[in-house]
């Protein structure tokens, strides 16, 4: 969608790649203009940022459901949806139909389920996928358990230039378990499977896509053991990225003390050991993209015995506000936030987006970072309020929106 005219953003703090800095934005048709010391043409349409941080567009890497007023409240103008839908999307015509969604103001970029209905035998027809507007490939929330299924499903990636995201968790071990394995499981009485279910199957994965010389992305990494194997990797030169969600760097196995639901998850939450390698991990450069996992679950899923309820969280609203908790605790810089969010996960869908730079589209976002507001499951916008973090305070809220320079009201 193109703006009526062009937009200039003037007395804002950008937040570029090398760090936070005062200036400008134009954006003309759509795109980015002009960065850093710009003086508005005669008919632009004008907007003080009054101090305000300018930054782009936040891209949610990996949720489940398209919820528009959550996206748009958390700063999200571009969301990569996973497969995992009813039907999956395993076939071009459903690939095509998801792709165009959001339209014109949120863009989903759908994600190729791997197998024909994400059960881990044939491959899908990923080719024709591709073309009907899939962005990667994805296992959706189950760990493909045969390896030369797995293998073959890398080298067809390789060939066609498109991301593997697959969900580490070694099947075999984790089963239907509700909880990390430990003390805190223990206490509860929940069923729960070894933390080292994620380091096998990430040793897996990252041995495969290895041979087949694939761009591989872990969705979710959230253990030492996990981390350190990427950090290896990385550094012998696999094409490896990795994700996590803010729970796994904000929360341990101890929020599941009091049984309450909106804290099961997938990955289950993991010992304090392992959430505090997660920070580190975030701080090293080892975790690439932060995503909420966006997955909206009414009464009817959460609203029961723990190791029965399903796991997932509303994350859109609250995926800006707590990773800024990263940057006001020092761990990374504000323009580090925004790499996760933003730029890395842009780069892994291959499109122009996701950065403050000139030819970028123009997806931009207003953000004061210091603006205290309270989470309440029972007043989200999204299409359900199961949050772990209900009724903490945080900081940070978008207080503008535009995609492809057009403001987005509400």
């Amino acid at each position: 969608m193109k703006a009526q005219r062009p937009l200039t953003i003037t007395g804002g703090r950008l937040v570029l790649p090398g760090g936070v800095r005062p200036g400008a934005i134009r954006c003309v048709d759509g795109r980015i203009a002009a960065v850093g010391e710009v003086n508005p043409a005669e008919g632009d349409e004008v907007i003080d940022a009054a101090g305000a941080l300018v930054t782009p567009g936040l891209v949610d890497f990996g949720v489940f459901a398209i919820d528009k007023p959550a996206f748009h409240f958390g700063g999200i103008t571009r969301a990569a949806l996973m497969p995992d839908r009813s039907p999956p999307l395993d076939t071009p015509s459903s690939v095509r139909f998801a792709a165009q969604s959001g339209k014109p103001d949120l863009w989903v970029h759908p994600l190729a389920a791997a197998t024909v209905g994400l059960e881990g035998g044939q491959l899908a027809e990923l080719a024709l996928m591709r073309e009907a507007g899939a962005r990667a490939i994805a296992t959706g929330r189950k760990w493909i358990a045969d390896s030369g299924t797995m293998l073959r499903l890398l080298q067809y990636a390789a060939m066609l230039d498109l991301v593997v995201v697959s969900h580490a968790e070694d099947g075999g071990l984790a089963g239907s378990a509700a909880a990390t394995a430990g003390e805190m499981a223990t206490r509860l009485g929940l069923p729960s499977a070894p933390a080292e279910a994620e380091a096998l199957a990430v040793a897996r994965d990252l041995a495969l896509a290895e041979m087949a010389g694939t761009r591989l992305h872990l969705r979710h990494v959230t253990t030492r053991a996990a981390l350190d194997l990427v950090r290896a990797a990385k550094a012998r030169g696999v094409r490896v990225t990795a994700g996590v969600s803010p729970a796994h760097f904000m929360l341990s196995d101890l929020a599941l003390q009091d049984f309450r639901t909106f804290a099961r998850l997938s990955p289950p939450l993991r010992s304090e050991s392992d959430r505090q390698a997660v920070v580190a991990g975030l701080a090293d450069g080892t975790i690439d993209v932060v995503g909420s996992g966006h997955d909206p679950r009414g009464p009817e899923d959460k609203r029961l015995p723990f190791a029965d309820a399903a796991p997932g969280m509303a994350g859109a609203e609250t995926l800006l506000a707590l990773t800024l908790t990263l940057a006001r605790d020092g761990v990374i810089p504000v323009e580090r936030v925004f790499d996760l969010l933003a730029r890395s996960p842009a780069r892994l869908l291959g499109v122009e987006a996701g950065e403050l730079r000139e030819g970028a589209e123009a997806d931009l976002a207003l953000v004061d970072p210091d603006k205290p507001w309270v989470v309440d499951s029972a007043r989200m916008a999204a299409s359900a309020g199961n949050t772990p973090f209900d009724k903490q305070p945080v900081e940070g809220r978008v207080t503008a929106l535009w995609k492809g320079g057009v403001r987005i009201d509400g």
